[in-house]
């Protein structure tokens, strides 16, 4: 038998905290209509499995917040997907749906911006012939400085990836994310803020009218954290304004395979 080391008054204590913060969950959960909600108010999903044909090719394209430092050595199993939401994703689908042989590739590198994705587009995604891809760009081509970013041109080489993909693949499927940042570490100052989400803001309708053109899985990735950031803080799911921590990485997840099935069920 293993004896605590918490002596007796404080595991009572511990154990009537822990009773009624479980009543209280109990209660939430019956007076609402959403029994999946989490305790820091961020629903849960209640997904059905996205239907792929066997062997399915899944890319996901992006910067550093795809990146996280994926294996660029293949014969590596344990890090060829780095650590970002494609590792959650691919966790999640091998596990539920394993009949499906699914292939996960990480393409994302850490500073690119749109057009960095267009010069190496022939290599790191035609060649690579995905059924499904899924693309989160865009923070990258926040100007940093004085300049604001150039939308019409952002604008013209997103909708040459687009192009380019479904030219080489017609019946691909493609899953757009909006770009996001919110208030916490570099971001936290208001005039940061302010400047970096105004150049942000003006990226989401282009996502949203080239998912709508291009008939693809629009994720907006930005409404989900600022609905995150109301719930918690900014600081819980990202530190720095830009990259997730790992529940924010784990809420583009859910809300990527909830989407995703929800067209493909």
């Amino acid at each position: 038998m293993i004896k605590s080391s918490i002596p007796m008054n404080s595991r009572r204590k511990f154990l009537t905290v822990a009773g009624a913060i479980a009543l209280a969950a109990k209660s939430s959960q019956a007076q609402s209509p959403d029994s999946s909600a989490s305790p820091s108010g961020i629903k849960g999903y209640n997904y059905r499995l996205p239907q792929f044909a066997k062997g399915s090719r899944l890319l996901f394209q992006g910067d550093s917040i795809t990146d996280m430092k994926w294996g660029r050595n293949e014969k590596d199993r344990n890090h060829y997907l780095g650590h970002s939401y494609v590792y959650l994703i691919a966790s999640r689908l091998g596990v539920e749906m394993p009949e499906a042989l699914l292939d996960f590739y990480n393409r994302g590198m850490s500073g690119h911006k749109v057009s960095d994705l267009r010069k190496r587009w022939q290599k790191d995604a035609l060649e690579m012939k995905p059924d499904l891809l899924s693309i989160l760009v865009g923070v990258n081509d926040v100007g940093r400085k004085t300049e604001d970013i150039n939308i019409a041109a952002w604008e013209s080489d997103y909708r040459y990836l687009l192009e380019a993909s479904r030219k080489a693949n017609p019946n691909l499927r493609l899953v757009l994310l909006d770009p996001f940042v919110v208030p916490s570490g570099r971001l936290a100052e208001k005039d940061a803020f302010k400047k970096w989400r105004g150049q942000v803001d003006q990226m989401i309708p282009v996502v949203t009218s080239l998912a709508k053109d291009h008939q693809a899985v629009h994720i907006q990735t930005q409404e989900v954290f600022d609905a995150a950031s109301q719930a918690v803080s900014p600081e819980h799911w990202i530190w720095d304004g830009v990259h997730p921590l790992p529940q924010g990485h784990e809420l583009i997840a859910r809300n990527w395979i909830q989407k995703v099935s929800e067209r493909w069920e």
